[in-house]
């Protein structure tokens, strides 16, 4: 195999993956979320602020370096259409993931330290799940819409 089609390879498999784990662990952690299951919120934000570090951490560094030399070996220009649409979307995602990472931090936390004490979530811990979710709706939308730039290519 070339290496433009390795790194091609790497660029679709990076981007399956983080469109892919994004939207399993917001499935997941918003599904345990409205359980009210406060054990299950431990657990599963764990699992989920694992999930972004040793998937989606990578796949968003994996993104521009890959997309960035497979456009410059095809000879694309970074202001055709598709692809500054892409880098500006993809600049989206990023904006709401760093907060959403720490949200999911915070949540984690907050979840462990209510199950320790045998206490009811607080206030804080719906306040940071109502921007997740606000948050997760345009990173969600902007990673599907490159998806179809991505494939489609289209030219205006």
């Amino acid at each position: 195999m070339s290496l433009y089609l390795t790194v091609k390879l790497i660029h679709v498999v990076s981007s399956t993956i983080l469109f892919g784990t994004g939207l399993g662990s917001a499935f997941y952690m918003w599904r345990t979320h409205r359980s009210g299951n406060i054990s299950a919120i431990a657990n599963v934000s764990r699992n989920v602020v694992l999930a972004d570090w040793l998937f989606t951490t990578p796949a968003i560094l994996i993104q521009p370096a890959t997309g960035l030399w497979l456009a410059t070996q095809a000879q694309w220009t970074l202001d055709q259409a598709w692809i500054s649409t892409s880098i500006g979307l993809y600049l989206v995602a990023v904006a709401c993931w760093l907060p959403v990472v720490w949200i999911q931090m915070r949540v984690r936390d907050l979840a462990a330290d209510t199950v320790i004490r045998d206490e009811q979530l607080s206030p804080k811990y719906f306040k940071l799940m109502r921007i997740w979710f606000l948050l997760g709706w345009p990173a969600f939308a902007s990673v599907a819409v490159i998806f179809y730039l991505m494939v489609a290519k289209p030219a205006a």
